[in-house]
């Protein structure tokens, strides 16, 4: 699958698309308006940084403890009333008065439910495409994600000084409604990807497995750690540049669009391989800049330049799928945006701690070189096992084939037998 007109023609792939764009523009718009009422509150960079990530802390509580249920519930009431707990929860955000703690209760508890979504959601992208059109499905969403980014942060932005922080919660919440009716009434009903019930000891069974296999801890590494010390230089716009906090979330978007448009639908196979650590070195090299305080123009224009880098993402998930067994890939998934999530959270406030006691701009330029030395670390760690491998007779490259990596990986899992 290589356009985007097979793609749309693919049955069911319109109505998940919709429900996908409709929740990004929520969840941007909520968050926008929560981060500027906490710190119109506050007066605190840590603060503001984890009432806008810090639902991603909780996003691995979720996936050690509730994930294997990704692949154990039928997908479009899942999807459903993950979109109605939403909602409410938005609803009960724009409260006048409500306590800092209750605020980030309700923001706790929407992490650990949205691990579940993310799992349920991206198990059911690949049960609705074919095998060939993952990448481009989900370059195709995230370039949704980047132009309901980008409309959701000017429009949230415009919204936060017109309407007020509280009203901008409220249509964030209607939103998420709109997103649970068009799931309802647009998917169909589908049988859950694997049997039996959901329990904490299934979840960290099929964890373990995950996690057994050195190639895919290197892949989910990857997908973690770089781009969510980045998303930490993101947290702190809203204390570097108050004011203008929505356009540079704006023009990051931008940057993520055209990197996953390009990755999507224009990177051959042979170069995809080659091309996510310089894509994840371009995400990270930016933000060094923001040292020197730049002024917004190019300020605008590194968050741009940088953005594009996210498209890594896209190139090591086709990795990943090719070492993951098609029963677990709704959890595999679900792991993989858990992950990502939380580390996003950590950076958060990694970054929100730094520039309490620094400044934004100092803290943005720390993170960055932490993602540069984690993917160059990485990198040389990759290189070190594709050499033993080499040395072992895998192939050339240190390449094996992912039907005998999936094999393996059955057979030296914890309690495998009967996966």
């Amino acid at each position: 699958m290589r356009t985007y007109r097979e793609l749309f023609r693919t049955p069911q792939f319109g109505p998940f698309f919709a429900t996908s764009a409709v929740q990004v523009a929520a969840s941007t718009t909520s968050g926008l308006a929560l981060g500027t009422l906490v710190y119109a509150a506050t007066d605190s960079p840590l603060l503001a940084a984890l009432s806008m990530f810090g639902s991603s802390l909780a996003q691995m509580i979720g996936a050690t403890v509730l994930m294997s249920a990704a692949d154990r519930l039928p997908p479009r009431a899942a999807m459903t009333g993950l979109a109605l707990a939403f909602g409410l929860a938005t609803a009960v955000l724009a409260v006048p008065g409500l306590p800092l703690p209750v605020v980030f209760a309700i923001i706790l508890a929407e992490g650990v439910v949205a691990a579940v979504g993310g799992g349920v959601r991206y198990g059911l992208l690949n049960e609705v495409l074919p095998k060939d059109g993952y990448l481009l499905g989900r370059s195709v969403l995230n370039m949704c994600s980047g132009l309901m980014q980008i409309g959701g942060f000017a429009l949230g932005g415009l919204l936060v000084a017109t309407l007020s922080a509280r009203g901008t919660l409220l249509i964030a919440a209607a939103l998420y409604l709109t997103g649970a009716a068009v799931a309802r009434f647009g998917l169909v009903r589908r049988a859950p990807r694997a049997a039996g019930r959901p329990s904490v000891a299934e979840t960290w069974r099929i964890n373990a497995l995950l996690w057994s296999s050195g190639p895919r801890r290197r892949v989910y590494l990857a997908l973690w750690v770089p781009n969510g010390l980045i998303v930490g230089c993101e947290s702190l716009f809203v204390p570097y540049a108050p004011e203008q906090a929505g356009l540079l979330f704006a023009f990051a978007a931008l940057g993520m669009l055209i990197g996953d448009t390009v990755a999507g639908r224009f990177f051959a196979r042979q170069w995809r391989g080659r091309l996510a650590t310089p894509l994840q070195l371009l995400l990270a090299v930016p933000y060094l800049f923001f040292a020197a305080r730049p002024a917004l123009p190019l300020a605008f224009a590194l968050a741009v330049l940088a953005s594009v880098g996210f498209s890594a993402s896209l190139l090591f998930q086709e990795r990943l799928m090719a070492l993951v067994p098609d029963e677990f890939t709704g959890q595999a998934l679900g792991l993989h945006s858990s992950g990502m999530l939380t580390m996003q959270g950590v950076a958060a406030a990694l970054a929100g701690t730094v520039a309490q006691w620094t400044s934004p701009a100092t803290a943005m330029t720390v993170m960055a070189a932490a993602s540069i030395a984690v993917t160059l670390a990485l990198t040389a760690a990759g290189r070190r096992a594709a050499g033993a491998v080499d040395e072992d007779g895998a192939g050339p490259g240190g390449c094996r084939d992912p039907h005998r990596t999936r094999q393996v990986s059955r057979r030296s899992a914890p309690g495998s037998g009967s996966a």
